[in-house]
C-alpha cells in the first residue's frame, strides 16, 4: 500500500464561477483526504479583450437583466453552502495574465494562495485580473514580491508555462472546467464534495493495484 498522497490536477480558470465554487470542495477534500493539488490553466474565454467585456456581451441574448439577476442569487446561494463569499459582477475580464501569475506563484513559498486571491478579487470584489497594476497588488496582499510579480508579468516569463498547460488541456481532450485529473482518470463539473472524495478513494484503489 502506498504512503504518497494522492496528485490532483485541477483544470481551471479564474473567470469561471463553477471554479470558484469547486475551490470550497477541493479545500474539504485536502482535509479529509491524503492529496496534493495543482492548478492547470484552462482558456474558457480566451477571446476576451484585454480591457474585458460586459456579462452583456458575454451571455448575449442570456444577458437581459433578469436573467443575470437569477444567475447571481442562484450562484450567491451555492457559493453560501461553500462558505464562499461572493460579489456582483458587472465584466468578465482577460485571465491569460492572471494565469501567468498564478503559475509563477506556484514556484514561490507560500504562492498556493494566489489561486484564491485571484478567485476573490474577481468573483467578490470585481476587480479587473487582465490589469497589470490589479495582479501585482493582488500578488502583494498575499505575500509575494510585487516588484518581482511585476517583471514577471511584463516580460511574460510564464507565457510559455501557460501555453503548456492549454496544450495539456487539449491533449487531455478537456472541454470545459473545473476538471479533476488524476492517475489517467477525470471528474468533469463543479462535483459535490462526496463525488470528489468518491473519485479519490477510488483513485487510491487503482494507484495500489
Amino acid at each position: 500500500m502506498s504512503n504518497e498522497p494522492i496528485a490532483l490536477e485541477i483544470f481551471s480558470d479564474y473567470v469561471c464561477p463553477w471554479c470558484y465554487l469547486n475551490t470550497g470542495r477541493i479545500e474539504k477534500l485536502k482535509q479529509s483526504h491524503d492529496v496534493t493539488v495543482k492548478f492547470v490553466h484552462f482558456p474558457l474565454h480566451p477571446e476576451t479583450p484585454s480591457d474585458g467585456m460586459t456579462l452583456e456581451e458575454l451571455f448575449g441574448s442570456r444577458g437581459d437583466a433578469a436573467a443575470r439577476a437569477a444567475r447571481q442569487e442562484q450562484m450567491k446561494a451555492r457559493m453560501a453552502e461553500e462558505g464562499l463569499p461572493y460579489g456582483e459582477r458587472t465584466h468578465t475580464y482577460n485571465s491569460r495574465l492572471a494565469q501567468e501569475l498564478g503559475t509563477w506563484a506556484d514556484t514561490q513559498a507560500g504562492g498556493a494562495a494566489i489561486h484564491d486571491a485571484i478567485f476573490k478579487a474577481y468573483f467578490v470584489a470585481n476587480r479587473n485580473i487582465g490589469d497589470i497594476e490589479v495582479l501585482v497588488q493582488i500578488a502583494g496582499e498575499v505575500g509575494l514580491d510585487a516588484a518581482e510579480a511585476r517583471r514577471i508579468l511584463q516580460e511574460r516569463t510564464f507565457e510559455a508555462a501557460v501555453d503548456e498547460n492549454w496544450d495539456r488541456s487539449r491533449a487531455y481532450g478537456i472541454t470545459g472546467v473545473p476538471t479533476v485529473v488524476a492517475k489517467g482518470y477525470g471528474v468533469s463539473g463543479a462535483q459535490p464534495y462526496e463525488v470528489l472524495a468518491e473519485f479519490v478513494d477510488k483513485i487510491g484503489t487503482v494507484a495500489e493495484a
